[in-house]
């Protein structure tokens, strides 16, 4: 089964969404990112369709398109598609269109091709173009990662261009420039849902996430809400589609271990020790609007409803005192660290859980493939003085993980906690993949490569914790 997809020999990158609402299902385009031992005979550059009907399964068909992220609109019968291509020498970057009656084979129109105009924008960065219809301006936006003219290098923004006919633009000044990031806001997508417009982007400087920002009004200004983010590090490029019902939001979830970027450690510590790669396995999220507007994220309905039989996992005691009751565990720990296990984790499973805290408890949570030990593992910590989840690697608990790349938090989510407040959590696993849900609301996606095949766990340290309902489910 596969709940987040993975093309063979390959890595999925950035997904360009597109809802065809002749067909009534999602007939969307993907950057394919072939891994080094792909067969030659199977290599095929270019956008990738992968047509799904319910948002874990898909069929999957290259295009003659050779380029980078851009968007599909329908007008008229007729399909645009805008991409963009890059020159190395010298270096440069550029906006393409091509159109289509089915989809699948594309032509390209050579003379709309155009770059930055180098007053605005930057001669160098023009990526990405995203194009849809703004009814206030009866005009044809166009928004692209870009660097404006500014007076530091922190001067990524999401520029601006407008058409009256899809093919000659005008340059006006960035659609959003906050001078934060020293790279291009990539991959920006806007959408409205109720009375609030999105604006959606990813940078991997001062932070590795996809964001989003939220206005009244098409031209902002833009606000910044407290939790501005879908996912966390491993979840990035994401752009959104919807069905005229739901929004989803497509991102992915890299693997390790190409060593693209030459930051390895020397020592072989295993695949949780490498750097990311660009591209892994598509996740996707549906969107939750709360009523001030901000967004959430859950999973969607095919993948929480993949599995379907339960049983109890039972949580033994190694440390601490753990009483067993009618409706839940009850752990009381306010002098150290105490740690409980219980089933063995499935390649592919679903965990569900409640927990509940009382008092200052530095951290609880779930221990992922732990033995008696409870070392070497995965741990999802809850931290209510920090107001956050945080991910950490067993290795991180060693010697050798405080001489590893000096940063204190290997991930993180932002998450307000509040003591007798209930958490339900569902962590679902494929593999080496992990997405935890907190409360419908709430994601969390991270890899796990070298342990397998042994149990959860719970944790809770200074403090109280409650866990009801734990429970495993499989197909």
């Amino acid at each position: 089964m596969n709940l987040f997809y993975t093309p063979e020999y390959a890595k999925t990158g950035d997904v360009i969404p597109f809802y065809n609402q002749k067909t009534k299902r999602f007939e969307n385009y993907y950057l394919k990112n072939w891994n080094p031992d792909a067969p030659k005979d199977k290599i095929v550059y270019g956008w990738h369709q992968i047509i799904t009907e319910d948002n874990r399964i898909y069929k999957e068909t290259p295009t003659n398109i050779q380029g980078g992220t851009g968007s599909v609109i329908e007008v008229d019968g007729v399909y645009h598609m805008f991409y963009c291509t890059f020159d190395q020498n010298p270096p440069a970057q550029w906006a393409r269109h091509a159109t289509s009656k089915d989809l699948v084979h594309w032509e390209d129109i050579p003379e709309d091709k155009f770059g930055p105009d180098g007053e605005i924008y930057r001669m160098s960065d023009w990526r990405d173009p995203h194009v849809f219809w703004n009814e206030e301006e009866k005009k044809w936006w166009m928004i692209l990662a870009a660097r404006e003219n500014a007076a530091t290098e922190r001067n990524g923004c999401v520029a601006l261009c407008v058409s009256d006919d899809l093919s000659h633009w005008e340059y006006r000044k960035p659609l959003y420039a906050s001078r934060t990031n020293q790279a291009a806001n990539e991959c920006p997508d806007f959408f409205k849902m109720g009375d609030w417009y999105y604006l959606v982007f990813s940078n991997y400087t001062d932070g590795f996430c996809t964001y989003y920002r939220m206005s009244r009004s098409p031209k902002g200004p833009w606000i910044r809400p407290e939790r501005d983010t879908f996912d966390g590090r491993a979840f990035y490029a994401a752009k959104t589609g919807s069905d005229g019902t739901h929004r989803y939001v497509y991102g992915w979830n890299p693997t390790r271990g190409e060593n693209g970027w030459d930051f390895d450690p020397g020592k072989d510590f295993g695949k949780d020790y490498c750097t990311w790669n660009w591209g892994g396995s598509i996740v996707v999220h549906q969107l939750v609007q709360h009523e001030d507007g901000t967004l959430g994220v859950c999973p969607v309905e095919s993948v929480a409803n993949a599995f379907h039989h339960s049983e109890k996992t039972e949580i033994r005691g190694l440390s601490g005192n753990w009483e067993h009751r009618a409706d839940g565990t009850l752990c009381s720990s306010e002098d150290g660290f105490a740690a409980a296990l219980g089933s063995v984790i499935p390649a592919q499973c679903c965990i569900k859980a409640k927990l509940r805290y009382e008092g200052t408890p530095t951290r609880f949570g779930l221990a992922l493939q732990v033995d008696e030990a409870f070392d070497f593992g995965y741990y999802l910590m809850f931290e209510p003085q920090f107001n956050r989840i945080q991910y950490r690697s067993g290795l991180r608990m060693y010697e050798q993980g405080g001489q590893m790349f000096p940063y204190a938090v290997e991930m993180e989510r932002p998450l307000k906690l509040e003591p007798g407040k209930e958490y339900e959590i569902a962590l679902y696993i494929q593999d080496t993949i992990g997405v935890l849900y907190i409360n419908n609301d709430v994601a969390f996606g991270f890899r796990m490569y070298n342990w397998k095949n042994r149990h959860l766990g719970f944790f809770v340290s200074d403090g109280t914790m409650e866990v009801k309902n734990a429970a495993v489910l499989t197909e």
